[in-house]
């Protein structure tokens, strides 16, 4: 008789998951406040007091200044809107390279083109999925400006080798934070090592105002040139005085007081969601770690954050592939309330490479093809081969660290691993 749900054994769970909420009446106190004084956003497309927005924007700047030991906080509407921002204010223009990841949310690599820059993509490090620094150093070109760090999945990037490269050839460093809140590489904060951090407040994040962003930097320039693309900077720079008007083509990426509000009690929920997430992804690597054809992320120096948990499954040893393995566990699990319909959330590799997207692939991001583009710059199946191996082969993760889960849960889908690996052979 089998064992294994998938073959018509019993499951390892029958009830729904709980749904990740950590909006509770502290959020909601505060926006209706916000509400009560009538004024939703104070922002002024002019040179003006109310140019860097209202009260409560100005208030969670501070206070994410203060929690990251940073200079400068400027609040975005996404992480989306803060790469672009943070592109436009090193002065990344048409002609230079941007050398991206291919293993991320799209605007990772794709932001450069907002400002006519060509995106580069370096393969990533097996484990830590960290930029390669032996293909880091290869996509550096005479045009290349810029490199964007992506901290994916929580896992904090090697820092100190890619700033050595960085400042070898005087390259700005962005690193893109937004999986990453309170992750942190020889015990300081990511997001604090280059030239621009960026974290995402989208609604699936550690903390979110629903949708929301924030850059920070040490440098006032870099800080004053973000604040002005982030309002309207073309009809700004005049009565403030800017004569650099280099990228000054402004948008309107601004927060609303009603986020900021939200964004201020969320961020005092970080640091014990952070404190969460850890320990169950210990108890999963405790766990798993034991079976030589799983390979757990083993990290020296580094503070994961865990938006969600990476492993690696490794084919040739269990005799089984990876999508068959996971449909296994899959089948011994249930759901998460209120996301019924997107089914167990575990995933076969992660996001497909960027570069394999139908914009890269045909060379066309506006109406005319290839602009922006260049045609020694190879987007081609096999550029990444590490990222590749990941996606189609080994990689998985889970979205099973996160409150409110409870350590019963959290056994639950150990108990779902563990009797799929016990099992393997009723899957060969």
């Amino acid at each position: 008789m089998p064992k294994l749900a998938i073959n018509g054994g019993t499951k390892i769970r029958t009830k729904l998951f709980p749904r990740y909420n950590n909006i509770n009446e502290n959020e909601i106190d505060e926006v209706v406040k916000v509400m009560k004084k009538g004024i939703l956003s104070k922002y002024l497309g002019a040179w003006h007091e109310d140019f860097y927005g209202g009260e409560k924007v100005q208030e969670f700047e501070k206070a994410w200044s203060e929690y990251f030991n940073i200079k400068h906080s400027i609040s975005v509407n996404s992480n989306t809107s803060g790469l672009i921002t943070a592109l436009g204010a090193c002065g990344i223009g048409l002609g230079d390279e941007v050398i991206v990841s291919p293993y991320s949310m799209s605007i990772s690599a794709s932001a450069p083109l907002f400002w006519n820059a060509t995106p580069v993509f370096c393969d990533l490090e097996a484990n830590t999925y960290s930029f390669c620094i032996k293909s880091l150093k290869k996509a550096i070109t005479k045009n290349t400006k810029a490199i964007v760090v992506v901290h994916i999945f929580g896992c904090p990037s090697n820092m100190k080798e890619i700033q050595e490269v960085a400042k070898e050839h005087n390259l700005y460093v962005i690193e893109d934070c937004a999986q990453a809140p309170g992750a942190k590489y020889d015990e300081k904060n990511v997001g604090t090592f280059g030239d621009i951090g960026v974290f995402s407040l989208n609604y699936h994040k550690h903390i979110h105002t629903g949708e929301g962003g924030v850059c920070v930097t040490n440098s006032d320039d870099l800080a004053n040139k973000m604040q002005l693309i982030r309002n309207h900077a073309e009809s700004v720079v005049e009565n403030k005085g800017e004569t650099q008007l280099s990228n000054m083509l402004g948008f309107n990426f601004r927060l609303t007081e009603i986020q900021a509000a939200i964004g201020i009690e969320q961020l005092k929920k970080l640091q014990s969601e952070l404190e969460v997430r850890q320990k169950y992804a210990k108890m999963y690597d405790e766990a798993l770690g034991k079976y030589p054809f799983i390979k757990t992320t083993k990290l020296k120096n580094r503070t994961h954050s865990y938006y969600v948990q990476a492993f690696e499954f490794l084919e040739d040893i269990a005799k089984v592939s990876r999508d068959k393995f996971i449909m296994a566990v899959k089948a011994e699990l249930e759901a998460v309330q209120d996301r019924e319909n997107e089914g167990v959330p575990i995933g076969q590799g992660y996001v497909k490479p960027i570069y394999l997207l139908p914009m890269f692939q045909n060379k066309i991001a506006y109406n005319k093809q290839n602009f922006a583009f260049k045609d020694e710059i190879s987007y081609e199946k096999g550029i990444c081969p590490n990222v590749e191996k990941f996606h189609y082969k080994t990689l998985w993760t889970h979205d099973f660290t996160r409150s409110p889960l409870s350590k019963e849960d959290v056994n639950d889908v150990i108990n779902a691993y563990i009797k799929v690996c016990e099992n393997l052979d009723e899957l060969r």
